[in-house]
């Protein structure tokens, strides 16, 4: 299912976030790019404070979501976040996604030529994306940067965006991400520039009995237990009349 940021979390919030608690066998792929293109851009759920659109000429003054804050909070059990034009990197992403057995739901940041041009270009652009985005490995470190120099870690429980070879820290002090962990994948979905280097890649991969599996399962324990249905004999049970 191909949708975006304004329909996804606002006026079809509540579909998305029942398939998501279910485990519904669905591939969700949100285009974020902060605005309501479609309807000639009005702001969306995701745009930014301040943001000055036809609907908010003085700028927003509406917190915006998280798309995978909500995603982790509804329980997906694949949730991942890529770039429109890494074309290589989200590929990969979408590959990922496809092969998972449960419900799926990848971020996609979008620029918006029209109503919001330059939606993320200031970490997402070649010169800069290095330095500024952090892809992520599964069981690997944190590291990120041209020169592979910087990576995040942990002070209690804080993320710190850190330099490798200053002040002793060495690449054995950084976070290493862990695709089921829960509280990896929500710090993940709380880093934003330019506080922090933006996560791109798997934040949630997790095997779950989706939906249709817990059904058909309770049809075959009712089935073991009572015998098959007869629905002729259901149709004339309890009270029933003659009509002449």
């Amino acid at each position: 299912m191909i949708t975006g940021d304004g329909d996804a979390l606002s006026i079809g919030g509540n579909h998305i976030l029942h398939s998501m608690r279910r485990n519904v066998d669905i591939k969700v792929v949100m285009f974020n790019n902060r605005i309501y293109g479609l309807t000639k851009g009005q702001a969306s759920p995701t745009s930014e404070v301040g943001k000055v659109t036809k609907s908010t000429p003085a700028g927003t003054i509406d917190h915006p979501i998280s798309p995978l804050t909500v995603a982790l909070a509804a329980e997906a059990s694949f949730i991942a976040r890529s770039v429109d034009t890494h074309t290589e990197h989200l590929q990969a992403t979408l590959n990922r996604a496809g092969w998972h057995h449960g419900s799926t739901f990848v971020e996609v940041l979008q620029n918006c030529n029209i109503f919001n041009d330059g939606a993320y270009r200031e970490f997402t652009d070649r010169e800069v994306r290095e330095d500024r985005m952090l892809v992520l490995e599964n069981g690997k470190p944190m590291i990120f940067g041209k020169d592979r120099d910087q990576g995040i870690r942990l002070n209690g429980h804080r993320p710190e965006w850190v330099h490798l070879g200053r002040d002793g820290v060495t690449e054995a002090d950084l976070l290493v991400h862990d695709e089921t962990d829960p509280l990896i994948a929500f710090l993940l979905s709380r880093l934003s520039w330019p506080d922090f280097p933006v996560p791109v890649g798997v934040i949630r991969d997790v095997r779950a009995a989706t939906h249709d599996e817990l059904m058909t399962a309770q049809v075959e324990e009712a089935v073991a237990r009572r015998g098959k249905g007869d629905i002729r004999r259901l149709l004339s049970s309890g009270e029933t009349w003659l009509v002449e």
